[in-house]
């Protein structure tokens, strides 16, 4: 038997190939790289280049390599772009992932991990947020995903399947081996662009929105390590083919940092003080959004490994600095 991750030649499918090999796993993953890079996929993984929306190839894959579970990463990511690009964000989230779904229940496979995204709960009243808190995006790019999960109980109460949905909060860092990393030179990711800008790659950076309700001013998220984050998802499917039922888990520490506190943290691991510039907030940012992990540590047993910001950062440095090579090559 194999797992099918789609979107594994990117910073978190990457991630995911490698804790999948390191348990033993068969692994096939279906990317179009148009984000990923070939050589991020681990080579004793099977890598397809196609879409996930591509019915046809997804059937045939599930077949041939005798999937019984599939994990689904890929997706568009970029909270501002959803704004601007709504439709594109639908076709390539929701629609998408129901032909990957349709192609999941034709072919029986048992087990569905879906990658959410702490953007379903839009702007909490209560921190930290609890899994049945209301679900109201303020963006494209949370509904897209919230549209999935809807799909995916409907799916499951219908059909043979179950199923994990995961909502991310602010995933950051590197593979502690050096393996692999945040390597999308053009990334939104605070962190990445925090190491950038502290290693010259870009002039500076920006800090959009300081006049939020939070202690500082700027925007409060939950950065939880890429591999504490990939943990759970070994966690998810242990479970599932234990028998486990449906289920969805917040993923993240409960604990925040502020977007200056980051960028503080950056400054002081690199020794770098690159200049940081103040703008207005981004449409479909909401101010502050921290995780509660009582479920996911309760449910599936997950206990996080790196939990301190310096590492996450210190990783993040690390991995930006041998990137250029890697890309060269």
């Amino acid at each position: 038997m194999s797992v099918l991750v789609t979107g594994g030649a990117g910073y978190i499918g990457s991630h995911m190939v490698l804790e999948l090999l390191d348990a033993g796993e068969r692994v096939v993953v279906l990317d179009n790289l148009s984000t990923g890079f070939r050589w991020a996929v681990a080579p004793q993984a099977t890598l397809i280049e196609g879409d996930f929306g591509d019915a046809a190839l997804v059937g045939d894959l599930l077949s041939r390599f005798e999937v019984d579970a599939i994990i689904h990463f890929a997706a568009k990511i970029v909270v501002p772009e959803s704004v601007a690009d709504p439709l594109g964000y639908y076709e390539n989230n929701t629609a998408k992932a129901r032909n990957l779904l349709a192609q999941a229940v034709q072919a029986g496979v048992p087990h569905f991990i879906f990658s959410s995204t702490a953007a379903v709960y839009g702007e909490p009243k209560v921190s930290p947020v609890n899994e049945d808190a209301p679900k109201d995006p303020i963006n494209p790019y949370g509904r897209s995903k919230l549209m999935v999960e809807w799909m995916l109980a409907d799916v499951a109460a219908a059909h043979k399947l179950t199923y994990t949905a995961l909502r991310y909060f602010n995933v950051a860092g590197a593979d502690p081996q050096g393996r692999t990393g945040q390597s999308t030179p053009n990334a939104t990711h605070l962190i990445k662009v925090a190491v950038q800008a502290a290693l010259g790659k870009r002039r500076g950076m920006e800090v959009f929105g300081t006049d939020y309700p939070t202690p500082d001013g700027s925007c409060l998220r939950d950065y939880i390590h890429v591999t504490d984050l990939v943990r759970a998802h070994m966690d998810a499917l242990r479970r599932l083919r234990a028998g486990g039922g449906n289920i969805t888990c917040n993923v993240g520490y409960g604990r925040g940092y502020s977007v200056l506190e980051v960028i503080d943290t950056v400054k002081r691991v690199s020794g770098v003080d690159f200049e940081v510039r103040r703008s207005g907030r981004r449409a479909g940012d909401p101010a502050s959004i921290v995780a509660s992990n009582d479920r996911i540590r309760r449910e599936l047993c997950w206990t996080p490994r790196h939990d301190d910001l310096e590492e996450i950062v210190r990783q993040a440095l690390e991995w930006e600095r041998g990137l250029e090579k890697r890309l060269a090559g």
